[in-house]
């Protein structure tokens, strides 16, 4: 399959990334959505752990923050817009909400809580980076086609240039994740792989989109 005639009509695009300009945005990466005994339990996560720690080492080598996402819910709200779609998770204050040992989040970094997909719905995260002056970001975690892909989105209306790897985030499925990755790349930002963004986080190189498929 192609690619479809309206997308066709977009730039190439490529970001250098500068670790002065730049955060590391990991979304969700919590024991609810990959430990067993999470309610929303995604197959798969430990193949994103390798990758995203690459990302994190040379972004902390780099002096570019790290913010780690946690979704978070309120008990005993009246309608929680999440939960009208979705079975109830990530209770405030349960383990469900801590984000996985295997990723070695530090309390020294940047812990930020949202309660929709979006990382920048009701939350501080802009007014966090605009404070740190950062307008480059790398958004990685789970999962790739609701809150990965809603941050992307929302990154990119307030005018931030993103970079997306791919290998470190997953989605709900393959067609999932496809799909995702494409309308990023083709409307939102540039889509790389792990070892070419922790190499432009050290050095400064140019990280241009992948040619993906349709």
């Amino acid at each position: 399959m192609g690619e479809d005639v309206f997308s066709a009509h977009r730039h190439a695009e490529r970001v250098q990334l500068d670790a002065s300009r730049a955060a590391v945005i990991v979304v969700d990466m919590i024991n609810e959505f990959c430990k067993p005994g999470g309610a929303m339990v995604l197959p798969g996560y430990g193949t994103l752990v390798e990758p995203q720690l690459g990302i994190i080492e040379a972004a902390r080598a780099a002096g570019a923050p790290v913010v780690w996402v946690h979704d978070v819910h309120r008990r005993n709200m009246r309608r929680d817009r999440e939960w009208l779609k979705r079975t109830p998770h990530c209770l405030e204050g349960s383990w469900g909400t801590e984000i996985i040992e295997d990723l070695g989040a530090r309390a020294d970094e940047i812990h930020l809580t949202k309660r929709r997909y979006s990382a920048f719905f009701g939350t501080d995260l802009d007014l966090t980076l605009k404070d740190m002056q950062v307008d480059q970001l790398v958004v990685m975690g789970v999962v790739t086609n609701i809150c990965v892909r809603s941050t992307v989105h929302d990154g990119f209306f307030l005018g931030y240039e993103i970079v997306v790897p791919h290998d470190a985030c997953a989605a709900t499925g393959p067609r999932e994740q496809s799909s995702s990755l494409y309308d990023i790349a083709t409307h939102f930002g540039v889509v790389s792989d792990a070892q070419t963004v922790a190499r432009a986080l050290s050095d400064g190189s140019e990280v241009e989109n992948l040619d993906l498929a349709a």
